[in-house]
């Protein structure tokens, strides 16, 4: 039997003494592609960032091969994070490089990828994500707010990394464009192989993208399933998610009236 490619084991991250993620344990199979759902600050975010190594658990295990990356040395983390590709909720974009030295940005670090090297990847990946060799030399600034979508997933894809976590890939897009990046995901997650996890508020988008979906409330997992069962759940936080609905075991802070 197969190693996952991501396990948690209890992990737990407390805050100003509120527990913000409570035990989760999680394994995620090596080319899987999981969509985490719920409400704002139900430790989604939190949680990537977790893996990735960016906040240190105060307790659990995190494995990504079988092995434990807790505790690494920052040498160590530096070579661990290269099997990952990273999609920001606002992208991440750095506003005084080009596009293609944006995309590139981890290659150019590398002593042994020269200038010309790194933007004929750079260009190749704009490419993938349907974006022509003409917008390689222009600045964030200059684009649309779905470009910037594509230019940070190139980025995150540049070094066809083993994992790959998307953080509101589609936040702030029109439904077309929304579908265009789901599309994209699917197509790079085709192409690469890799294990995706990503964090998806549209539902449309999560049923595009997700093969199995976990739903987050209070920093704790209450429901994992696959995309399927998203619509033949009776659970009440999916139900309520899912739908929309204001009444349900979400409760969201009132309004001053």
């Amino acid at each position: 039997m197969s190693l996952p490619k991501i396990r948690l084991i209890d992990v737990s991250k407390t805050f100003d003494g509120q527990r913000a993620l409570d035990g989760i344990s999680l394994e995620v199979a090596n080319g899987e592609s999981l969509v985490l759902i719920g409400g704002s600050g139900s430790g989604k975010s939190l949680l990537l960032k977790t893996i990735l190594g960016l906040v240190p658990p105060d307790s659990g295990c995190i494995e990504i091969d079988g092995q434990d990356s807790v505790g690494l040395s920052e040498n160590e983390r530096m070579v661990w994070m290269q099997r990952f590709g990273v999609l920001f909720q606002r992208q991440g974009l750095f506003d005084s490089l080009t596009v293609w030295e944006n995309v590139a940005f981890r290659l150019l670090q590398d002593p042994a990828i020269d200038k010309s090297t790194a933007r004929a990847r750079a260009v190749e990946k704009l490419a993938s994500v349907g974006l022509t060799a003409d917008t390689a030399d222009l600045y964030p600034a200059e684009l649309s707010g779905g470009m910037q979508k594509r230019v940070g997933l190139a980025r995150a894809i540049a070094t066809d990394p083993e994992i790959i976590f998307l953080d509101e890939p589609t936040a702030g897009l029109d439904p077309i464009m929304s579908n265009v990046i789901s599309e994209l995901i699917v197509a790079r997650k085709s192409d690469l192989g890799a294990t995706i996890i990503s964090v998806v508020s549209d539902m449309a988008v999560v049923r595009e993208i997700a093969e199995r979906v976990v739903m987050l409330h209070d920093g704790r997992i209450v429901w994992l399933g696959t995309v399927d069962e998203l619509g033949t759940t009776d659970n009440a936080y999916v139900h309520q998610f899912v739908n929309q609905l204001i009444d349900g075991p979400i409760q969201m802070p009132s309004l001053a009236v």
